[in-house]
């Protein structure tokens, strides 16, 4: 371990080259930070491994250990999965109801076998850390926490109640998430919530920043399985409908659809504001979209951009499949998984109505799994742009702050549904272009991590200071 805080004090004094830089990697906050941080990412937390309950017991003991009351600090299993609760107690003196903090302890499967480097350690190179939830979640997992144990240790006493609140399956179900969405009134009574699992700022491939990104809203998490049925016999007996050649023609329908394109007055403020800063030609089709969406060729444009289009329009896109019991015989049945994000505004069941139609075989069947929740955009809040506005413009002063519509999904939605209005906050800076949250040999370059240490302990004192 501390070869590896020397190599990242060596890359980032080189590159930065400040007494400044060199003191912050040297603190007890960064230390402590990376410290959380290896740990928690060498842990493997996707969902059939059921680790979440043993990271969430170890960052609670590290709270304890801080000064965090016992009783102020839950651990709750739930099925296979753990919750942390942990509450920082403030001093009740500005009257107003607690703020929570999200994030989540789980993560996407990786195959070693894929990888360049083992998923479930962290390396890193003269640029990057890598593994497995370097960016998602545990990024901001580390953040947070490390942040609650440096204004403990500094004595800061907030003037209303801060509430840590990481799930433990937000990449699966999120059943853990709902038992804290709908079914502990203690959180929901929040006033708002501040999430780190979305929002950020947009680096250049040169580190020129583009804009801080705050999520106020995200899209409908929706899959379907769609199965075609055949009685099946010997392949040495071709029929002409045969289950998988069904399905296929269905799975090239959805390829070939496109939604219609749709837009918010937020949606086209972000393309705007962003569009104006990127420039070159993806800009100059962002700008055009803001002043006519219905500008096709800007839409069509935009919609080959897999870092924009989720942003003009519902997506929909075969994940999975699943065919056939023999190599000798007939498929009596054929499954694709189609995974559908969808806008704001449209429901589950007109999307549902328009793949059918689309996929055009009337005896194919959908299955809806889960149970697909449909959120409200969050009203943004003065007083938490200007306290974001206070972190970011610490690193990048003058940067543009803008709202935005996540195209992923995350517990934000379950909480927004719920009544407390929540805004990704994350303190990450990258090239989006870099980003492989979910991806083969995820990774997140060391500055940010460095630079993303002050980013937490502005906005908590600016909201919540006395």
């Amino acid at each position: 371990m501390l070869q590896n805080r020397w190599m990242a004090l060596l890359l980032l004094t080189a590159t930065v080259g400040t007494a400044a830089q060199t003191d912050l990697i040297e603190s007890e906050h960064a230390q402590k930070t990376l410290e959380i941080y290896r740990t928690i990412v060498e842990v493997d937390t996707s969902k059939t491994k059921g680790n979440t309950l043993r990271v969430a017991k170890y960052l609670g003991d590290e709270l304890v250990a801080a000064g965090f009351a016992s009783e102020d600090v839950r651990v709750i299993p739930k099925d296979d999965f753990g919750v942390l609760i942990a509450t920082y107690r403030g001093d009740g003196s500005s009257g107003k109801k607690p703020i929570l903090l999200l994030g989540h302890l789980d993560v996407v499967e990786a195959l070693q076998e894929d990888w360049v480097r083992p998923p479930f350690t962290l390396t890193q190179d003269d640029v990057n850390f890598y593994a497995r939830g370097t960016i998602d979640n545990k990024f901001g997992v580390a953040q947070l926490t490390g942040t609650m144990i440096r204004l403990k240790k500094e004595g800061f006493v907030p003037d209303r109640d801060l509430i840590l609140a990481f799930s433990g399956d937000e990449e699966s179900g999120m059943i853990t998430t709902r038992m804290m969405a709908y079914e502990m009134p203690e959180l929901v009574e929040a006033e708002y919530a501040l999430n780190s699992d979305s929002g950020g700022g947009s680096l250049t491939a040169d580190g020129r920043a583009i804009d801080y990104s705050l999520q106020a809203a995200e899209k409908t998490f929706a899959t379907w399985e769609i199965t075609v049925r055949n009685p099946g016999g010997h392949s040495s007996r071709p029929r002409d409908d045969n289950a998988i050649y069904e399905l296929a023609s269905g799975i090239k329908a959805i390829e070939a659809h496109r939604f219609p394109v749709m837009w918010s007055e937020m949606t086209l403020s972000y393309f705007q504001q962003v569009g104006d800063k990127l420039g070159g030609e993806l800009g100059d089709a962002m700008v055009r979209f803001a002043y006519d969406p219905e500008d096709e060729e800007a839409a069509a444009r935009l919609r080959t951009e897999p870092s924009y289009v989720g942003t003009t329009r519902t997506t929909c896109v075969v994940t999975m499949l699943e065919a056939g019991h023999a190599e000798n015989a007939l498929p009596q049945s054929a499954t694709a998984t189609v995974n559908c994000r969808i806008f704001p505004g449209v429901s589950v069941a007109d999307i549902e109505a328009e793949l059918r139609s689309v996929v055009g075989n009337p005896e194919a069947e959908f299955v809806l799994l889960g149970d697909p929740t449909e959120s409200p955009i969050s009203e943004i809040r003065a007083d938490v742009l200007s306290a974001v506005g206070n972190a970011v413009h610490s690193r990048y002063p003058g940067l543009d702050i803008i709202a935005y519509m996540s195209s992923g999904g995350t517990d934000g939605m379950h909480f927004r549904k719920a009544g407390v209005p929540t805004f990704g906050v994350g303190s990450i800076f990258m090239n989006p272009d870099e980003k492989f949250a979910h991806g083969l040999n995820e990774r997140v370059p060391v500055k940010a991590f460095y630079d993303a240490l002050d980013h937490w302990s502005i906005i908590i004192r600016d909201l919540t200071g006395n």
